[in-house]
């Protein structure tokens, strides 16, 4: 898994002219070295006589169930937190009149709906799924969460932050109807002595899942912005006055450099543009590249595609997760007989 990790850290890092890393042989070497160790796993812990992953406990209908829709559900929500992030710091903040270097902060505090939403309905639904079983809470969290992603896509770059606060509850309450009840179904399913690699087991598929989700999602908004930000740039930059041959230099820079500079709450062009075509500028022309607008308003358009299909794509995952919830059965613990199944006790008899 580290291997595989390390591989997708590297892909999403420009390489030699590719605005990306996929073609570097380092990568492809990490990837396939690393899918072939993981299959070599799967076989060795079948045999071992102490294994760290039960591949046994899949037999029990509740834990694989819940251990899929824990998989999916990380899977679908891994990444937006960090597109979120940089729409809000890349985009909407500044377009808002907030600077650069305040842009972390803000983006922060604006996020707050999805912690609301989760403490709300996480306790809540934890406590009633101890008493009802988890499979309709937690099925019913990921649709809700499919909801708050489809009500994402609709909206513009520069939205109304009411609107975007009601989708980011939604996401946000929908994880919490999920995740606590997934969890203590899938412990309770197991027998207590296996109970910790089952914890372990869990912890794996939902933290590989985030990190996978990070890469999936940021490669696709990367080569959505490799495609036509080029373009975008290069136009604007050539109004303000910037010479077409340094402009072309700049619009082919890999665009990660701009949308990390504006994570880190850097001003974009002010990292990516070199300084002699900056002191070259007129102080007007200067001033407005540097401004609060330009930057976000050339971003807007290029990053609002590849920031659809991602949202799309995290909707089907959450639907898919809540498919995999469904399938779980009714509420279930290891080794608990129900009273109903118990013979009557003639009480007649001493």
């Amino acid at each position: 898994m580290t291997a595989i990790l390390v591989g997708m850290t590297y892909g999403l890092q420009p390489y030699q002219t590719s605005a990306m890393g996929w073609t570097n042989p380092f990568v492809i070497a990490c990837l396939a070295g690393g899918a072939a160790a993981l299959i070599a796993f799967v076989f060795v812990e079948k045999y071992a006589v102490e294994p760290m992953f039960r591949l046994e406990l899949f037999k029990i209908r509740m834990f694989a169930a819940g251990n899929i829709a824990g998989f999916l559900a990380a899977l679908g929500r891994g990444g937006l937190n960090f597109m979120l992030i940089i729409w809000l710091q890349g985009i909407w903040l500044p377009l808002h009149g907030y600077s650069f270097e305040q842009t972390p902060l803000w983006a922060g505090i604006y996020m707050l709906p999805l912690t609301v939403g989760f403490l709300f309905t996480g306790p809540i639904c934890g406590h009633l799924s101890d008493r009802y079983g988890a499979r309709f809470f937690s099925t019913a969290g990921m649709l809700v969460a499919a909801a708050g992603f489809i009500g994402l896509m609709t909206l513009p770059p520069n939205f109304n932050y009411p609107v975007f606060l009601v989708f980011t509850l939604l996401i946000g309450m929908g994880m919490g109807m999920f995740a606590a009840p997934n969890t203590t179904a899938i412990m309770n399913s197991v027998p207590p002595e296996h109970r910790g690699a089952s914890s372990g087991m869990r912890a794996t598929f939902q933290n590989t899942a985030n990190t996978l989700s990070i890469t999936f999602i940021f490669t696709i908004v990367t080569i959505g912005l490799a495609n036509s930000l080029p373009t975008t740039l290069f136009q604007g930059l050539t109004q303000v006055g910037i010479p077409a041959a340094d402009a072309h230099m700049v619009a082919n820079l890999p665009p990660t450099s701009a949308l990390f500079a504006a994570f880190l709450g850097y001003n974009p062009l002010g990292t990516i543009l070199p300084a002699k075509i900056m002191n070259a500028l007129p102080a007007a022309a200067k001033a407005q590249l540097l401004g609060k607008t330009f930057f976000p308003g050339l971003l807007a358009g290029p990053f609002k595609s590849g920031l659809r299909i991602a949202f799309s794509i995290s909707a089907v995952l959450m639907v898919i997760a809540a498919l995999a919830s469904l399938m779980r059965g009714k509420k279930y613990t290891h080794g608990q007989t129900d009273l109903d199944d118990l013979p009557e006790i003639d009480e007649s008899q001493d």
